[in-house]
């Protein structure tokens, strides 16, 4: 079978990527002394990025992409968002677990700051990579290199932030209005999350209804859903009327990571994040003349 090597910036992107990757969670595994669950997660994020872009790159080189059970349009460019995602997490992460405050050996510490940088490094050529990659006005292309596509993976990978502060402690069994804002959470993630999937897969010619209209018209469902869980969630958690804690406890200072409040207000600020990038969704949506394959 041939080699295919096309000299791009695309193909050298996604080339450095698979190198930094690499190097974060190599060094990591082999003198960064891991001892929290968090080092865990930062690993996966390195090791799962190296291999779907070596996935990528396999079968590029290898002119597979034909045969590929996936839409080629659609797949590297969603899995080079998730990627630049996941490394921005643990490029955050990592640092703030294993540098600060930190009295580990001094070499120990330089292996940690070496996986830091490599994994920054890795945040920038996949951010890179999903640039060049995105459609341009006028083009062409795949829906999810389209912004709508683009949103949708930042949409569902906010919401898994969200569920991971909301379930650790459960957040929101204390009150039915919170109990709605978890409802809002899982229909909007499942929705984007099927939505990502039929574009990946091409299925959206099965569906029983135009899919540029059905994008359309879940852009303004979840802008509605989302604009009352944004004034909900932090009416039941900071304000004393209704149960709320306005100020923030000072136990929390003395505790390792986050605490309650902590991640109540992190959930809040997730919300409003995703709020807007769902309004930017709605609005690319309206315009957004998308061609299918």
């Amino acid at each position: 079978m041939p080699i295919v090597l096309q000299s791009t910036p695309l193909f050298w992107t996604r080339l450095a990527a698979l190198v930094f990757s690499c190097v974060a969670f190599s060094v990591a595994v082999h003198g960064g002394w891991l001892y929290h669950g968090t080092g865990d997660w930062c690993i996966f994020c390195w090791a799962f990025s190296f291999a779907g872009t070596l996935l990528v790159l396999l079968v590029e080189l290898f002119g597979l992409q034909t045969r590929a059970p996936v839409s080629w349009k659609n797949f590297p460019i969603t899995f080079a968002c998730y990627a630049a995602l996941l490394c921005l997490s643990a490029s955050i992460i990592f640092p703030l677990y294993y540098l600060k405050g930190s009295l580990a050996q001094s070499q120990t510490r330089d292996y940690r700051i070496v996986s830091t940088v490599f994994s920054c490094l890795a945040t920038i050529a996949y951010m890179t990579e999903v640039s060049i990659s995105k459609a341009r006005p006028g083009e062409v292309a795949g829906y999810m290199a389209t912004a709508p596509g683009i949103l949708k993976v930042c949409e569902t990978f906010i919401a898994c932030i969200i569920f991971v502060f909301i379930s650790d402690p459960v957040l929101y069994d204390r009150a039915e209005a919170l109990k709605y804002c978890m409802a809002v959470y899982c229909i909007c993630f499942i929705l984007s999350a099927a939505i990502i999937v039929l574009c990946v897969c091409e299925c959206t010619g099965c569906l029983p209804f135009p899919f540029a209209r059905f994008l359309s018209g879940y852009a303004m469902l979840a802008v509605l859903l989302y604009i009352s869980v944004t004034i909900v969630w932090p009416i039941f958690n900071f304000d004393p009327k209704h149960g709320g804690e306005k100020d923030r406890p000072s136990s929390c200072g003395s505790n390792p990571g986050l605490c309650s409040w902590d991640k109540r207000m992190a959930v809040a600020v997730l919300t409003g994040l995703n709020f807007v990038l769902y309004l930017a969704d709605l609005i690319y949506s309206t315009r957004l003349v998308f061609v299918s394959s």
